[in-house]
């Protein structure tokens, strides 16, 4: 039986856990689970379990002495000089127990939501534990070991013979994503983010266009500190727009990464949920348009993860499905969590319009963020 949209979903994914007080965790996948069973946002056909990656198809894109390098770590026997030549244990990614099953697991989670597509068993899928967007081939970055989005990109071509649009909203630049692509005409990436001129990983530049047969098919849009809903959708839009007509996929994955939003703790945007709720009503929009509805979606950034991610991450699903939902959040939601939140948990489903004071330099950045998606795409105007 068909279903229409598919949620892919574990409280396994909660493995994947640094320490307890690193930035990246995954208690948000729950939280966001929770949120939308508590307002009867699935039925009982539409959360499926994730699968866990094989080495074959983890290594379509990691080298195999980066993949044994990770099982030793995650059993502890991989010496601390070797760790740091593959980006483990370090601040930003330390090294777990059973990091390469938790790392694994959320990579066949991916594959999964790709593979309900791609079969027609669902026409859209979603993997909110996915998204880790910066592994790179031989090397660990930026809280991610494998990077689940570039298998599943590697893996469709070859599966299904796919021309895949990558589009990444996270507010840190997609590189491992661009990267594994760069030099491929049939991958087409393109990553919406705060300037990396103070934001990891300092990349995603303008003249990032792709190289060899890949060349204008990676397309970099680096937004301005402080940008504000309004900016960062007319962005957003005018780029995807312009990308889809342009590169006509076959299918869309979307990088949902919810780490623009004011709240974050580690990034200088200042969008609201009013973005949050945008973002995959064109994706939606421009999959059935171009695709047959093919749209897989994965998570990503989101480190307020008790006020933002769930409601964020929510969204995707509620879009999916086509429900929609405004007012207040589910009182037992509110206090099954507020316990073990720091922060006070919000009321609504919006965010309250004086989020913030108004920035002064408002109408500045609305322009030259105008003036980089106009130079982002003058390939495809040209």
């Amino acid at each position: 039986m068909k279903c229409d949209s598919l949620f892919v979903y574990s409280t396994d994914y909660l493995n994947y856990k640094f320490s307890d007080d690193h930035p990246f965790n995954h208690i948000r996948v729950k939280l966001t689970q929770d949120l939308l069973t508590e307002i009867n946002a699935f039925n009982s056909e539409e959360i499926i379990a994730p699968r866990i990656a094989t080495d074959r198809e983890i290594s379509l894109i990691h080298d195999p002495a980066y993949i044994e390098a990770v099982k030793k770590a995650s059993i502890g026997e991989l010496p601390s000089t070797t760790a740091a030549n593959y980006g483990l244990g370090t601040e930003d990614t330390p090294i777990f127990s059973n990091m390469h099953e938790a790392s694994a697991l959320i990579v066949g989670g991916t594959l999964t939501a790709v593979d309900a597509v791609m079969t027609g068993k669902s026409t859209h899928a979603l993997n909110i534990g996915g998204g880790l967007h910066h592994g790179f081939r031989g090397k660990a970055s930026g809280f991610c070991i494998y990077n689940d989005s570039s298998i599943a990109i590697e893996y469709m071509k070859q599966k299904y013979n796919a021309k895949v649009l990558y589009v990444d909203t996270d507010a840190h630049h997609g590189d491992g994503v661009q990267w594994a692509f760069y030099d491929d005409p049939n991958v087409c990436t393109l990553s919406i983010h705060e300037t990396g001129r103070y934001l990891f990983p300092g990349t995603g530049n303008l003249n990032e266009k792709g190289q060899g047969k890949g060349y204008g098919f990676s397309f970099n849009v680096p937004i301005d500190a402080f940008t504000e809903d309004e900016s960062f959708k007319e962005v957003y839009e005018a780029s995807f727009r312009k990308v889809i007509e342009y590169f006509k996929p076959d299918v869309i994955l979307t990088q949902n990464g919810a780490d623009a939003h004011y709240y974050d703790p580690l990034t200088h945007l200042s969008v609201s949920m009013d973005t949050y709720e945008f973002i995959p009503k064109l994706a939606h929009e421009l999959a059935h348009e171009y695709c047959n509805g093919k749209w897989i979606a994965v998570g990503g950034g989101g480190y307020d993860i008790w006020r933002v991610v769930p409601r964020a991450w929510s969204r995707i699903w509620l879009e999916m499905k086509g429900l929609s939902v405004s007012g207040s959040l589910p009182k037992a939601w509110l206090e099954r969590w507020q316990p073990h939140s720091p922060l006070e948990l919000p009321a609504n489903w919006h965010d309250e319009k004086n989020l913030y004071k108004p920035i002064p330099r408002k109408q500045e950045i609305t322009e030259k963020n105008k003036l980089t998606v106009e130079r982002a795409l003058y390939q495809i105007v040209n």
